[in-house]
């Protein structure tokens, strides 16, 4: 029996409901870090799918992005499909999203989350995400991404 900390499982108990087939896995080392987590899947840093939030100026909404690892995110073209940003805080994250930083998980938020889904997860056959806890990651498709979280699918990399 896996035995999961309590944030990770609430991911895994998602994940079930949804009828969704991949377990909620624990990293040895943390997966703080696309890297750190790519490193310990054995995976591109590339199939690690990100999150990244931001606070709307406008309403004080939490904005998320979900990018591929070896993506920066241009803040430019997330504002302008979703309006000014900020940057959000630590406590902000875990009061508006419900996890802690490095651990950020695209479903299951504690409240209305603005998304957006880099297009560039959409070439890869699969990616991991982070299942509430900085060990903890799940892997999909990123068609069930986009299914999983009814996010539009935007260009959101800073390209050079």
């Amino acid at each position: 029996m896996n035995i999961l900390p309590d944030s990770a499982q609430r991911v895994a108990d998602l994940l079930a409901a949804i009828g969704h087939d991949k377990q909620v896995v624990m990293l040895p080392e943390t997966g703080k870090t696309s890297a750190e987590a790519a490193a310990g899947l054995g995976c591109s840093v590339a199939e690690i799918a990100k999150s990244i939030v931001f606070r709307r100026l406008t309403d004080d909404a939490a904005v998320m992005v979900v990018a591929s690892g070896s993506n920066r995110v241009d803040e430019t073209k997330v504002a302008a499909l979703v309006g000014p940003l900020g940057k959000a805080d630590a406590r902000f994250v875990r009061e508006r999203i419900g996890y802690a930083i490095g651990g950020v998980c695209p479903i299951g938020h504690v409240g209305k989350t603005v998304m957006l889904i880099d297009q560039d997860l959409l070439e890869l056959g699969s990616v991991w995400a982070a299942a509430g806890h900085p060990h903890a990651v799940f892997n999909l498709t990123p068609q069930q991404l986009v299914t999983m979280t009814a996010a539009p699918v935007a260009d959101v990399a800073l390209r050079a």
